[in-house]
């Protein structure tokens, strides 16, 4: 499987949450009700001394205010900046559902317009700052439930080390890590010098009674199963709670969860974003905001078809083979761009001054207005409006055998843009390195897909388009 490094990973859009013994339970649940109880006294406050009472519509709408934004999202590790831009991009699409409702079923009439527009900014601006002095209080939160919890690590390896490297870093964890077991010599460790080797593996459970460890991470290969079972079976006799540590590459995994497969448990390792109610989601977006695109669009897409006619002879839409959802072969649309119409098992890739693209085509494919026609795709349910662009199936015969993990890519369908494309992969990808950044990007969606992240990607590409010429 190919090892992502994008420039710009996709997880800092979705700002997920720290989850288990690195999140601290009080300051999760603080945060959970910080955003929902700021938007409804916000809410009541302003009501209040506008119409001089809380009147029962204020108070409707505080229990749907509520009852949409809790839980509250965890701000408390994020940046600044990242704070400010999810807090007004939330509020953005909440505020617009809000009066979305309130127009449809005409209750906006019941609001005065000025506590309506005083809350819009006032909302927004009260969560910043509670997050702001949240932070502030924060450490001393953490100084009320006591000295830190204490933790070890065994095994000095690479993933150990990693989250060595997270238990550090990470911000109000109200966890202290003591050190690493491990049965190797330290000049045998090359993270030896950095980490504190406490001793072997057999001197393992009277440390962990006589020092009162809270929690041990086994990070052992999975090779090591008689070894495992031993360490398991000499801490049972402690009160300490042991959590297994894969020996793989944690950013290798797509979309890993838990779960039970007839009462048996199993661990995904490698798995689309888009079950259960994701896939829902995910589909009931594309088929209105494809509606919508098609609605506004269709004046430009008669002209564009127009020109092409006039511009030179053969059809108007250009129809090619890519690999769909699961590798199935699918037929996707394009405006004709070039004079030739190639589909075979060896295709060449457009380049700069290709004499094969003709004048309209040119101006399209600079403006990747040629992808238009793919929003039907998008409603046959054949592709998706964000997704891993797809590649002509002779290119995808090409890459697959070069490129480790290049096909997880097809776990999900194609999309008219990418987190790839929005990230500076556009275009021609002239060399191996260019389409293994690429497929990296894909891989990094894969993990992170949210709802939000798709809309951040429509957004950036729009913004994309408009600056750059990097396909033709």
């Amino acid at each position: 499987m190919a090892e992502a490094n994008p420039t710009f990973s996709a997880s800092t859009v979705t700002a997920r949450q720290v989850k288990g013994p690195l999140a601290n339970n009080m300051l999760s649940a603080v945060e959970s009700v910080l955003d929902p109880a700021v938007l409804t006294l916000s809410l009541w406050l302003i009501s209040t001394s506008f119409e001089g009472e809380l009147l029962p519509p204020y108070l409707i709408l505080s229990v749907i205010v509520f009852s949409i934004s809790f839980p509250g999202a965890s701000h408390l590790r994020s940046s600044v900046k990242v704070l400010i831009f999810d807090v007004l991009y939330t509020w953005f699409w909440m505020a617009l559902l809000l009066f979305f409702l309130g127009f449809a079923t005409g209750y906006i009439a019941q609001f005065s317009s000025q506590v309506l527009i005083t809350w819009l900014w006032a909302a927004p601006l009260s969560q910043i700052g509670v997050h702001l002095l949240f932070r502030i209080a924060a450490p001393y939160l953490l100084m009320l439930q006591g000295p830190p919890q204490r933790a070890i690590i065994v095994g000095m390896n690479e993933q150990g080390v990693a989250l060595a490297r997270r238990i550090h870093e990470t911000r109000y964890s109200n966890m202290e890590l003591s050190g690493f077991f491990d049965d190797r010599n330290e000049s045998r460790l090359s993270h030896a010098r950095n980490n504190p080797l406490l001793g072997r593996l057999r001197e393992l459970p009277e440390f962990v009674k006589e020092h009162r460890i809270q929690f041990i991470y086994l990070s052992l290969p999975m090779a090591s199963q008689p070894r495992i079972l031993h360490v398991l079976e000499e801490l049972k006799d402690t009160t300490a709670s042991i959590y297994f540590v894969p020996d793989m590459f944690i950013t290798d995994l797509i979309q890993a969860r838990s779960g039970t497969v007839c009462g048996t448990p199993v661990i995904a390792v490698c798995e689309s974003p888009f079950t259960g109610s994701n896939g829902m989601v995910k589909r009931a977006s594309d088929i209105i905001l494809s509606l919508l695109i098609l609605l506004l669009i269709s004046p430009l897409l008669l002209l564009i078809a127009v020109a092409i006619r006039l511009d030179s002879p053969g059809p108007i839409i250009f129809k090619q083979r890519r690999y769909g959802l699961d590798g199935e072969e699918i037929l996707v649309y394009k405006f004709r761009s070039m004079s030739v119409c190639e589909d075979g098992n060896t295709i060449r890739q457009a380049q700069r001054n290709d004499n094969r693209i003709t004048r309209v085509g040119a101006f399209l494919r600079s403006n990747s207005l040629d992808e238009l026609p793919q929003f039907i795709n998008v409603l046959q349910g054949r592709m998706s409006i964000v997704g891993p662009r797809p590649h002509a199936v002779a290119h995808n015969e090409i890459y697959r055998n070069l490129i480790k993990g290049y096909m997880i890519r097809h776990k999900v369908k194609p999309g008219i843009t990418g987190w790839a494309q929005v990230n500076g992969y556009r275009g021609e990808t002239r060399t191996l390195d260019k389409m293994q950044a690429r497929i990296d990007h894909d891989l990094d969606y894969l993990r992170n897909w949210s709802l939000r992240l798709d809309l951040h990607i429509i957004c950036k590409t729009i913004l994309v388009v408009l600056k750059d010429r990097a396909a033709y």
